[in-house]
């Protein structure tokens, strides 16, 4: 392996540590709203600043990268490595939103049981673990089918939006819980969406080929 590659790799490793974080900063504010917790929350809201420092460290080694004329698989991985850290970053500040909403929830009685939320964030999680693993093992079958499963959590957040709307009319003291719980499904449906994205980049990266914006993923 050459010095350049060894670069490589250690880009790589940093992007995969920064994901680490990220998930488990999602799980933790997840966690954080159904169990009541707000220790976890207040664990998410301060690693927020890891992982933006990890963002800035893996900007770092991007520019010094491409100061070396990399070549154009290589020029794919560094550029794919930048984009991807930055939807890492943006799911780290999704846990956070959720995490600091969570707390004020926390200090009133539960609207309702928690169902859709949770069950929200775990698709929206199994799109970015699967996003990861396709980065990871080089699966582009697997990113493509990805990229469809976003509508499903688009769906359950127009459900879930209705569905508060009705109770704030209906229930007019209720306003400020729902209004928490329609931030906390829109900071899901974005991690989708960053999922989604990390998931176009995979195919980008291994197949050069760019499939944002309804572009069909077939070659």
């Amino acid at each position: 392996m050459t010095h350049f590659e060894s670069e490589l790799a250690a880009l790589k490793e940093k992007l995969l540590l920064m994901a680490s974080r990220a998930e488990s900063a999602v799980n933790k504010s997840i966690r954080s709203l159904v169990e009541r917790e707000d220790d976890l929350a207040r664990e998410v809201v301060q690693d927020d600043d890891y992982i933006d420092g990890l963002e800035k460290e893996v900007d770092e080694q991007v520019v010094l990268l491409l100061s070396k004329a990399p070549l154009a698989k290589q020029l794919r991985l560094i550029i794919s490595a930048s984009k991807i850290a930055r939807d890492l970053e943006r799911v780290g500040d999704e846990a956070t939103t959720i995490a600091r909403r969570a707390i004020e929830l926390n200090t009133e009685p539960q609207l309702k049981p928690y169902v859709d939320i949770p069950r929200m964030a775990s698709m929206a999680m199994d799109m970015l673990n699967g996003s990861l693993q396709a980065f990871t093992t080089g699966d582009t079958q697997l990113a493509v089918g990805i990229i469809p499963r976003d509508k499903g959590v688009d769906d359950l957040n127009r459900q879930l939006y209705r569905e508060l709307a009705s109770f704030m009319i209906e229930k007019p003291n209720t306003i400020t819980r729902c209004l928490h719980l329609m931030t906390i499904s829109k900071s899901i449906e974005r991690i989708a969406d960053h999922a989604k994205n990390i998931a176009e980049d995979v195919v980008y990266l291994y197949e050069g080929r760019d499939i944002r914006h309804g572009v069909s993923p077939q070659p």
